[in-house]
C-alpha cells in the first residue's frame, strides 16, 4: 500500500455468494467502514455494497492502514452477519484485492465507477455528491473539488459524469488492476511506484524472457 495515494479496493463474496441481504447488513457494513476507517487513519472517498461484492476508493496514511481497516471490518460484520442469518465461517473470497489509482482523470473515473455501481438507490456514495444527504465519513478528493466553484456546480458537474458512466474500456482496466494488485495510470505513474515498492506494479509481457533460449 502506498501511504497518501488513492487505492481502489474490491473485496468478493466466497464463491461469489450474497454478502448482504437487505438494508439492515448493509447498515451494519457501513457503520463498521466508517468506524475503521477513523481508527486506521484512512481517508474514504467512496463506496458501493452491491450483493455479492464491495468496492471502495480510500487513501490510507501508512502502508499498513488499509489492511488493518478491512480487518476490523471483517472481525466487526462477519461476526454480525452470521449472528443474524446463523451463517458460519467467512463471508469473503480470500484477501482484499486493490489498486493504486493516478491522481487526476483515472481517480475521477474510479469515483464514478464506483458511485455508478448499481442502479438502484442507496447502493452506493453516490447522494453525497449529487445533492442529497452528506457524509461526515467522506472525504472528497481534489478533482471533485475541480468540478465547479459552488456545492451546486459540482454536484450538477458530477451528475453529468455519473449519468454518462465511465467508458467500457476504463471501467475494465480499472476492475483488472485491482483484482491483480497493479497500479493503474501513465508510464511515468506506474514507473515512479515500482521504484518504491520495489516491486513489479504492472503485469509482465506474456511470452519467454527476452534472452531466455528456447528449449
Amino acid at each position: 500500500m502506498v501511504p497518501g495515494q488513492a487505492h481502489l479496493v474490491i473485496q468478493r463474496g466466497q464463491g461469489a455468494r450474497p454478502v448482504f441481504a437487505d438494508a439492515t447488513d448493509r447498515a451494519a457494513y457501513l457503520g463498521a467502514l466508517h468506524d475503521a476507517a477513523r481508527q486506521a487513519g484512512v481517508a474514504l472517498h467512496a463506496w458501493a455494497l452491491l450483493d455479492d461484492e464491495v468496492r471502495l476508493l480510500a487513501s490510507p496514511a501508512s502502508a499498513s492502514a488499509l489492511g488493518r481497516m478491512v480487518q476490523s471490518i471483517g472481525r466487526r460484520y462477519v461476526s454480525a452477519y452470521n449472528a443474524r442469518h446463523g451463517h458460519r465461517g467467512t463471508l469473503w473470497d480470500g484477501r482484499f484485492r486493490c489498486a493504486v489509482v493516478e491522481p487526476g482523470a483515472l481517480r475521477l473515473a474510479a469515483l464514478c465507477w464506483i458511485d455508478a455501481g448499481s442502479p438502484q438507490a442507496g447502493l452506493t456514495s453516490a447522494s453525497h455528491r449529487t445533492g442529497g444527504v452528506r457524509s461526515d465519513a467522506l472525504v472528497d478528493p481534489p478533482e471533485v473539488w475541480a468540478l465547479g466553484n459552488t456545492p451546486f456546480e459540482r454536484e450538477a458537474a458530477y451528475r453529468g459524469l455519473l449519468a454518462q458512466g465511465p467508458a467500457t474500456d476504463t471501467a475494465q482496466a480499472l476492475r483488472r488492476a485491482a483484482l491483480g494488485g497493479w497500479a493503474l495510470g501513465s508510464e511515468r505513474f506506474v514507473r515512479s511506484l515500482a521504484q518504491v515498492l520495489q516491486r513489479p506494479t504492472r503485469p509482465r509481457p506474456r511470452g519467454r524472457p527476452p534472452g531466455r533460449p528456447q528449449a
